[in-house]
């Protein structure tokens, strides 16, 4: 069911030029979500532009956002969709982190 939902937020990342994104499959691994999509934008004004379009195709399809952390300063904002979380990073914010080293046995979704 998660699918369709996780087909519109890669394409909406994708349309706003969202760097290296990233589909982590995490089922039978964490009961927070199936899915991370995870991506970055080079500057404020990018990682602001790639979750406005993410908000903007759920609203449009009518996908509940249940909540978004972090855009006061667009480092790391985390957009909660239920069964597809999105983590759009500054460029330097996903270096440091590496989130994708942390759930590294999550299997990567090569076709979205």
């Amino acid at each position: 069911m998660s699918e369709p939902l996780l087909s519109l937020v890669f394409d909406a990342v994708e349309e706003k030029k969202g760097m290296d994104p990233i589909v982590l499959d995490i089922r039978g691994i964490s009961l927070i979500a199936d899915y991370f999509v995870i991506c970055h934008g080079n500057s404020e004004t990018q990682v602001q532009s790639i979750v406005n379009e993410i908000r903007k195709q759920a609203d449009k399809h009518k996908y509940r956002i249940k909540g978004i952390e972090g855009l006061d300063k667009s480092r790391w904002v985390l957009i909660d969709l239920g069964d597809v979380v999105v983590h759009v990073f500054h460029r330097e914010d996903r270096e440091y982190y590496n989130i994708e080293r942390l759930w590294s046995d999550a299997k990567v979704v090569e076709k979205v």
